[in-house]
C-alpha cells in the first residue's frame, strides 16, 4: 500500500515536470503570471521536499543496517571520556603521559616538512632547511628523501661530518636512487675532505 501511494506521487511529479515547459510558455501570455507560477511550482517544490527527506531516511538505514560497526583499534579505550580520579592512574606511563618522547608517524606533516625545507634549502636559510628535514625525518622514518636535502643543507653549512652521515643514511634506505651515484660521488669527496682534515689535525 506504501509503495503504491510513493509511485502515485511518482507519477503526479512526473507529469507536471512534463507539463512545465507548456505551462511556462502559457505563463508568458497570460496576464496572471504570479498565479501561474504559484499554481506551477509550489506544488512542485513541495513534492520534492517532501519526498527528499523520505529517501534519504530510507538511505541511510539501508546503510546502517548493512555496514557492520567498525570496531576499535586495539587499546582503544571503552568510553570516549575515561574518568580518572585515582591519582596513581595520572602518574602511571600512558601514551599520553609520554607523547613528546615517542616517535609520531606522519606522513603528511613529514612532505610538507620536506616541501618547506627545500624552499628554506633555495631561500638560502639552511638552519630552517636543517630543521624541517630533520622533522620530515622524524614525522616518517625509513623515508629517504630528508636525508639527501639534509645531507645538502649540511653539507653547504659546512657540517661535512654530519652530512656524510645523512648521505649515507640517504643511501641505505634507497640504495637503487636514480641519483645513487651522484650521492655516492658526495660522500668519496666528503670523505676525502674529512680525512685530509683529520690528517692535519693528529
Amino acid at each position: 500500500m506504501r509503495e503504491s501511494g510513493h509511485q502515485g506521487r511518482k507519477l503526479k511529479l512526473t507529469g507536471l515536470l512534463n507539463r512545465m515547459p507548456i505551462l511556462f510558455h502559457q505563463m508568458h501570455r497570460s496576464p496572471l503570471r504570479l498565479n501561474t507560477i504559484s499554481r506551477c511550482l509550489l506544488p512542485v517544490a513541495a513534492l520534492v521536499l517532501l519526498t527528499a527527506p523520505v529517501s534519504q531516511a530510507q538511505d541511510s538505514q539501508g546503510e546502517s543496517s548493512s555496514t557492520a560497526p567498525k570496531p576499535l583499534p586495539p587499546g582503544a579505550p571503552d568510553s570516549p571520556h575515561p574518568k580518572s580520579s585515582n591519582k596513581k592512574s595520572k602518574d602511571k606511563d600512558t601514551p599520553t603521559n609520554s607523547a613528546t618522547d615517542q616517535p609520531t608517524w606522519d606522513p603528511l606533516r613529514a612532505e610538507k616538512d620536506l616541501e618547506v625545507g627545500q624552499f628554506y634549502l633555495k631561500k638560502g636559510d639552511l638552519d630552517a632547511a636543517i630543521d624541517r628535514f630533520q622533522d620530515a625525518a622524524a614525522a616518517k622514518p625509513g623515508f629517504a628523501i630528508p636525508y639527501r636535502y639534509l645531507g645538502e643543507a649540511q653539507e653547504k653549512r659546512g657540517d661535512k661530518q654530519e652530512a656524510l652521515k645523512s648521505y649515507r643514511r640517504y643511501l641505505d634506505l634507497y640504495p637503487h636512487a636514480e641519483d645513487a651515484k651522484k650521492i655516492q660521488k658526495k660522500i668519496d669527496k666528503l670523505w676525502s675532505e674529512v680525512g685530509k682534515k683529520d690528517k692535519s689535525a693528529g
